[in-house]
């Protein structure tokens, strides 16, 4: 006699998820944003449009959603730190390269200023990327400053948000406005210099 055995339709949605991400991901990168539909998404996915609806207002919030789960099979901004060897220039030196490197990948380069781009455009996506990426990365980077503040090698009244802007953001800037070259050199002068202002307080 014949067993029936009941669809697992939670491991079917999984597998539609992964596979719409994946789509507006490579999408984004072979076509640009301007380009990326729903319509292109679902039929590179092999689903229907109506599916990527259901969980998604926009193509912005679909691409938001495959940058985010690039970090899944990784340890996400919730379970991560930041390394802390006790040297804290070498520490954020290794930081800043690895997110060079990662700038620097064609596989990431084009979805990522896509993402830029509609985040400047689109407030509600603003708050989603502040709320999911954004403000989970920043307490992270904070939290790794505290710890040094904590062991004398900062001042004790560093404002920890501003100390964040200084040293992260001349590689997001020089980035975005292909203003120089972004290499492991320019890491390690940001830090330098980054570290060497907070010092001479």
């Amino acid at each position: 006699m014949q067993r029936r055995t009941t669809p697992d339709t939670g491991r079917r949605s999984e597998a539609s998820r992964r596979a719409i991400l994946d789509a507006a991901f490579a999408l984004a990168g072979e076509v640009g944003y301007a380009k990326l539909s729903i319509e292109g998404i679902a039929a590179r996915a092999g689903v229907g449009k109506q599916t990527i609806y259901r969980w998604w207002p926009s193509k912005g919030a679909v691409l938001f959603d495959a940058v985010l789960s690039l970090t899944e099979g990784r340890e996400g901004a919730e379970g991560m730190a930041l390394p802390d060897t006790g040297d804290l220039e070498a520490d954020l030196k290794l930081v800043l390269r690895a997110t060079v490197d990662e700038f620097a990948d064609p596989a990431y380069d084009r979805p990522l200023r896509a993402l830029s781009i509609e985040i400047t455009n689109d407030p509600a996506l603003a708050a989603l990327y502040a709320e999911r990426l954004e403000g989970p990365m920043n307490e992270l980077k904070k939290a790794r400053l505290r710890a040094a503040q904590e062991a004398g090698q900062l001042p004790a009244d560093l404002d920890l948000d501003v100390a964040v802007d200084l040293i992260w953001s001349p590689l997001l800037s020089r980035w975005l406005h292909r203003s120089g070259p972004l290499t492991h050199a320019y890491a390690d002068a940001v830090v330098e210099t980054a570290l060497r202002g907070i010092y001479a307080r």
